[in-house]
């Protein structure tokens, strides 16, 4: 099976308005640039974005907000996006708002094939609004279910054209969860080598759950929040 294409353009050809995607990365790191790029070239809309976080108003799924190419986002944080908050609270944008822990459980949940898991994290809050809760040796937990998302997009730092993986320290975040649980997983990479190039030990997300992989371009990796000390 030939994974490799030519770009971000000929990787996404087939996202369409309405569908549901993972996008790995936290905060600003680990972010599918080029992907995102491509989707707001395209103008697909009315799209379900499952991400940690909504990005920045001028980076990451911060600009597919700006298009208003998102109907709903599932987050677990949303703090640094004015346009986001603007849309969240004027009605235009449904949010969902998840623990971190139970994004990620969910993340694992796909990608294992389990239909749901039971967490105690957001029991007697307004988590567990419309959720079924069950009890546990005395302990109440929630019923969680897991994502069925259409696509993951994901960033790695090297790959092969086989699909293996390796992200690069903090960028691993949720990009190898996420890998795993689209239904058509698109890796972006940062160097793409041949089979045998990748030392096995070191690889995060084996090809078996990668379906299309390019190398990408002009990464910006820009940070979040720059502090300093005063000189």
């Amino acid at each position: 099976m030939n994974k490799i294409v030519s770009g971000a353009d000929e990787a996404i050809r087939d996202i369409e308005d309405g569908m549901t995607l993972m996008l790995g990365g936290f905060g600003l790191c680990g972010l599918p640039e080029n992907c995102i790029a491509a989707l707001v070239k395209k103008k697909v809309k009315q799209l379900t974005c499952i991400s940690n976080n909504a990005g920045v108003d001028d980076f990451g799924i911060g600009l597919m907000l700006k298009q208003r190419q998102v109907k709903k986002m599932i987050s677990s944080y949303v703090g640094e996006n004015a346009e986001f908050e603007r849309q969240l609270l004027s009605g235009e944008l449904e949010v969902e708002l998840l623990p971190q822990g139970t994004l990620a459980t969910r993340c694992m949940a796909a990608g294992y094939g389990m239909p749901a898991i039971f967490t105690p994290a957001g029991v007697g809050t307004e988590v567990a609004e419309g959720k079924e809760v069950r009890n546990f040796n005395g302990k109440d937990y929630l019923m969680e279910l897991a994502f069925n998302a259409d696509f993951a997009l994901i960033k790695a730092w090297k790959g092969d054209t086989m699909g293996n993986l390796i992200y690069r320290s903090t960028a691993r975040n949720f990009n190898p969860v996420m890998a795993m649980a689209g239904k058509v997983t698109i890796a972006e990479v940062e160097e793409l080598v041949q089979p045998g190039e990748l030392d096995p030990d070191h690889i995060h997300t084996p090809g078996i759950y990668v379906h299309r992989i390019f190398q990408g371009r002009n990464y910006e990796k820009r940070i979040e929040q720059r502090t300093v000390r005063a000189i």
